[in-house]
């Protein structure tokens, strides 16, 4: 008996990535789970681009903070009696207990451990016995301080000293945003979700990146919220937009009114280089979707809904309800198939699907996407 093998298929690990999306395939398999390409993101990716805090009424007065991990790295943003936003490592200078959990309001920063105090500036304000220590000099002890930037009224840190601001590598994003949201700056924080997913952070992000899959996987989405043939990608250098029009309320999933900004009715997303998006559906409302990488094969999805008034209104808890009993939830059975799937022996890197339109129906996100991401690993 003779035993033909398959020909005309990649290995599940042969890298066949193209810088030109009509040639390329996705990712190996492996990007999606090896535990030394997690690590290597950690430094390559996590530790050098602009990673979301929250928003920047969290931090109002002085002595308000927020504590928050990127990775291993805990992080405090805490605004000082100057007034002035300063961002430190969360950790004491005398044995490395952390400092701050959470979020909250302080007038000192004093460790749990041995009492050593800190201003809201960062500068070590007393050591117990210190006086009897020689040489001690208690400048030299200061809290080490993290690059921070306010983007959109939002907060960002970023651990890399020699890195460029946020605002000079978007271009164009705050006004573009701001045009689709004119009361960005009036915004407060109405509901926040998170969901736990079994997938690695990339496969949630390329989820995000095209809406090839939305006409399949997301069908009352596709039919009551979007007008597909009107879909559009716009490519950037570190972000990219999905633009489309918005079924009309009378025919939609949702009651909103057409009349609240210039752009109600559009549904626009912005993606934000490494793990942000920020979406508007049609009506007046604003969502950050913030993937948060805990190990190779899990994330924590946070979606935070940004309204005029702390307590939505019936139309905005409409829009929180329907998304989460339709699109999010769907994402996360769709996500977790495509990991399991990953894993399989029958997968080869698939080709990817381009259109030079750049409709509903490409997939140029997912490629602008993995570029960064090899661009970020062979630096």
């Amino acid at each position: 008996m003779s035993i033909t093998a398959p020909t005309g298929r990649c290995a599940p690990d042969e890298d066949r990535f193209h810088t030109d999306p009509e040639q390329s395939y996705t990712l190996p398999a492996h990007y999606y789970y090896d535990r030394e390409i997690f690590e290597r993101e950690k430094e390559a990716v996590f530790f050098r681009t602009w990673q979301y805090v929250g928003h920047a009424e969290q931090v109002a007065t002085p002595g308000d903070y927020v504590a928050r991990d990127i990775h291993d790295q805990s992080i405090i943003v805490i605004r000082g009696d100057d007034g002035i936003l300063r961002a430190f490592y969360n950790v004491c200078s005398h044995r490395a207990h952390q400092l701050l959990s959470g979020s909250g309001h302080t007038k000192r920063i004093t460790c749990p451990y041995h009492a050593w105090s800190y201003d809201i500036e960062g500068r070590l304000r007393y050591a117990r016995n210190s006086e009897h220590v020689k040489g001690f000099q208690p400048e030299k002890y200061c809290l080490k301080q993290v690059k921070i930037e306010v983007f959109l009224n939002f907060l960002f840190v970023n651990l890399d000293p020699d890195a460029p601001t946020l605002k000079s590598q978007t271009g164009g994003l705050e006004e573009e945003l701001r045009s689709f949201s004119p009361q960005l700056d009036g915004l407060t924080l109405a509901h926040r979700r998170a969901y736990d997913i079994k997938a690695n952070w990339k496969n949630l992000i390329e989820n995000y990146c095209e809406c090839y899959h939305c006409p399949v996987s997301h069908p009352d989405f596709a039919a009551k919220v979007v007008q597909m043939d009107s879909y559009r990608i716009t490519l950037h250098d570190i972000h990219h937009s999905h633009r489309s029009r918005a079924k009309p309320p009378e025919r939609g999933a949702y009651d909103f009114d057409p009349a609240a900004s210039n752009h109600a009715q559009e549904f626009s997303g912005w993606y934000l280089w490494p793990n942000l998006a920020i979406e508007v559906y049609p009506g007046r409302n604003l969502n950050v979707f913030h993937i948060v990488p805990v190990e190779p094969e899990r994330s924590i999805q946070y979606i935070e809904w940004y309204f005029a008034d702390p307590t939505p209104t019936e139309e905005e808890s409409a829009v929180i309800k329907y998304l989460h009993e339709t699109v999010r939830t769907e994402d996360v059975a769709l996500c977790e198939s495509v990991q399991r799937g990953l894993h399989s022996r029958g997968y080869q890197p698939g080709r990817l699907i381009v259109d030079p339109a750049r409709t509903d129906a490409s997939e140029h996100g997912v490629h602008h996407f993995q570029s960064l991401v090899r661009q970020a690993l062979q630096n």
